[in-house]
């Protein structure tokens, strides 16, 4: 039987170890805040090219991963916020993306999802890290849309990888913050949109 001692030790190790967790998060997303920055119009994300890739209407889902899926596991976290770093609750955000062999699935919906922000703008999508293919460095693509606003189309980059500077479309200012996991890999980055 468990004594009283144990059982409140117990409980401050749990308290303690989300305590952390929740720090880590709260860590993880203002970083990339600080990165992305928010605070006027001339810090809105930029726009890029939707390539010829994108399909409408895919499938409700915050994981593209599916059973047998090769490649690195891949969480990416962050908001959806206003330029005056204001939260946009139910911000649709569709993504598409090639599969670890630089290959996109242009007949079905494999590694394409949306998905609609919390009611703090919070988004996560779990996808695998995309390979690179002829002409292209890793990315992930991207349409972020608030309610009654127009999509803003874009794509996201990885840090330190050789081909971004001869990628012609590649924009620093895409660049996720990234981190090594056990198991694969945690990114952040957070949109910031065009108007109220």
């Amino acid at each position: 039987m468990e004594t009283r001692s144990e059982r409140g030790s117990r409980r401050a190790f749990l308290i303690a170890s989300l305590s952390v967790g929740v720090a880590w998060a709260a860590a993880l997303v203002s970083g990339a805040r600080a990165a992305t920055g928010c605070g006027g119009e001339g810090t809105v994300t930029p726009p890029q090219t939707e390539g010829p890739y994108f399909k409408p209407n895919s499938p409700a889902r915050a994981s593209l991963i599916e059973p047998g899926m090769p490649g690195t596991r891949l969480v990416v976290e962050g908001s959806v916020l206003t330029a005056d770093c204001k939260p946009v609750p139910r911000a649709l955000l569709d993504f598409w993306q090639a599969d670890a062999g630089g290959r996109y699935d242009n007949a079905g919906q494999r590694l394409r999802g949306h998905q609609l922000t919390d009611d703090a703008g919070h988004y996560r999508l779990e996808t695998v890290v995309p390979a690179q293919y002829p002409g292209r460095t890793r990315h992930i693509h991207v349409k972020v849309q608030a309610p009654g606003r127009p999509a803003l189309t874009t794509q996201l980059y990885f840090p330190g990888e050789s081909a971004n500077q001869r990628d012609g479309i590649f924009d620093p200012k895409l660049v996720m913050k990234i981190r090594d996991v056990e198991g694969g890999k945690i990114g952040a980055f957070d949109f910031v949109l065009r108007g109220g």
